[in-house]
């Protein structure tokens, strides 16, 4: 008897040939959605992979998962008196409850969709994340946009998705499916925000301006300090410290403990209080539209009122703002980690890292050649307290400047000297030096 003759073998190829047949035709929309729910989610959405709002994340999810046909995007609710909290510790329980509800709502569903023959793949709702990128992408999917084309919301000013009914008090999860599904979500056709600025009230460095403008930087710097860049602040603080009294000068016994228990139970969050105080969704809003100064009262006033440090670069518009808008609370600098590795990241975190309000008066273009071992060019100008990059060299520069990428780098990550760097001819300008200087202060490290 050969090895195809075997009963055993003859019985798996026919289960292997039944269950192609099923997984070849569309899943049925409606039984997807109910065993998506059946899960334990609030609510759920399909996304073709061939979607335009795709396009600019396909080629890394197709790199995760080839077989990737249909993005499954679901809503996990949080309760909301928790994060409205001035109690951060409350609020970051509820982060990390329902960010762990979420990843094991997916890794249940692959495993449900694995017993029916179909391929899935579930990536982390937060982390762990690709940190092999960092400070490039470093997550496999943006679950946002997702969301968004599968119609559980839209995005407000303060670049979280509100859903319509829950607003933005929700996390997001997603599924790779190597399946067609029979019907797509699409957009909601409205916006659940409301651009009633209260996160822009609320946010302690400024982050969302009257006018819907996002500092990544200064959100970043601050609400994600016990992540990614703030660790690495925190190692480079120990180890430049001279003995236990000098770090304890550098950082008091409370950021110590506060940095043990981000490592000990999950990183946790300085503020987010743009979450907090949103009323936007149809479960939210009454109390707000019933009694707008109440909610101002307990869910605004607390947050703002709070005495905290708020963590800043120096000289950057953050600091500033905190010092104008709220005398309860003290800053406190902190080293920029968003260092770029290479010249294809500083073009990129560009956007990211511009302060708006020390271009003030700043009205130029800047080109950019960038020789060794990344041959580059690029235009940034920066007019009207706003910043534009272009790729290769548009229009009449004000200030050129030809760098060594290595040295170029080195500078931005403070291991080289830009006297130096000029004086050795590394770094060539052809225009005002004080241009470089008035660059340099829009982008405080």
């Amino acid at each position: 008897m050969s090895l195809e003759e075997h009963p055993t073998v003859r019985r798996i190829r026919q289960q292997e040939t039944d269950r192609v047949e099923e997984v070849t035709q569309p899943l049925d929309a409606n039984w997807l959605r109910q065993l998506v729910l059946d899960k334990g989610t609030d609510d759920v959405g399909f996304v073709e992979m061939e979607r335009p709002a795709l396009d600019d994340q396909r080629e890394d999810i197709l790199n995760a998962f080839p077989r990737t046909k249909t993005l499954i995007s679901y809503v996990v609710r949080m309760n909301r008196e928790p994060i409205r909290s001035p109690a951060r510790s409350v609020a970051n329980l509820e982060f990390h409850h329902t960010g762990d509800e979420v990843n094991e709502i997916g890794r249940d569903l692959v495993r449900t969709l694995e017993d029916e023959g179909i391929k899935a793949l579930n990536p982390s709702m937060g982390f762990p994340m690709e940190m092999d990128n960092f400070p490039g992408k470093i997550w496999v999917v943006s679950h946002k946009p997702v969301a968004v084309a599968a119609g559980l919301g839209m995005m407000g000013i303060h670049r979280n998705v509100i859903h319509q009914k829950f607003g933005n008090f929700i996390l997001l999860g997603t599924i790779l499916v190597d399946a067609e599904v029979t019907e797509y979500g699409r957009p909601i056709d409205f916006n659940p925000c409301l651009e009633c600025k209260l996160c822009v009230a609320a946010c302690p460095v400024g982050v969302i301006s009257p006018e819907g403008d996002f500092n990544f930087s200064a959100c970043y710097t601050h609400n994600y300090k016990e992540f990614m860049g703030g660790f690495t602040d925190w190692t480079e603080q120990v180890a430049d410290s001279k003995n236990a009294i000098d770090y304890r000068h550098r950082v008091n016994d409370s950021e110590s403990s506060s940095m043990w228990q981000s490592l000990s139970f999950g990183a946790n969050y300085k503020a987010a209080y743009c979450l907090s105080v949103c009323p936007a969704g149809e479960d939210v809003i009454a109390p707000y539209l019933a009694d707008k100064k109440t909610h101002l009262k307990e869910n605004v006033r607390p947050l703002q009122q709070k005495a905290e440090t708020i963590y800043v670069l120096k000289n950057s518009d953050a600091e500033q703002h905190v010092a104008k808008r709220f005398p309860y609370k003290q800053t406190k600098h902190v080293g920029n980690s968003l260092r770029p590795s290479n010249i294809d990241g500083f073009i990129r975190g560009v956007p990211l890292v511009f302060q708006p309000g020390k271009s003030k008066g700043l009205n130029a273009t800047y080109h950019f050649i960038f020789t060794g071992d990344e041959a580059k060019e690029a235009t940034i100008v920066i007019q009207n307290q706003k910043v534009n990059v272009e790729e290769g060299h548009q229009g009449e520069p004000d200030l050129r400047v030809t760098a060594d990428t290595k040295t170029w780098l080195g500078f931005l990550k403070k291991e080289k000297n830009i006297v130096w760097a000029l004086l050795r001819r590394k770094i060539r300008l052809k225009g005002s030096p004080k241009l470089l200087l008035a660059f340099g202060k829009c982008f405080p490290q």
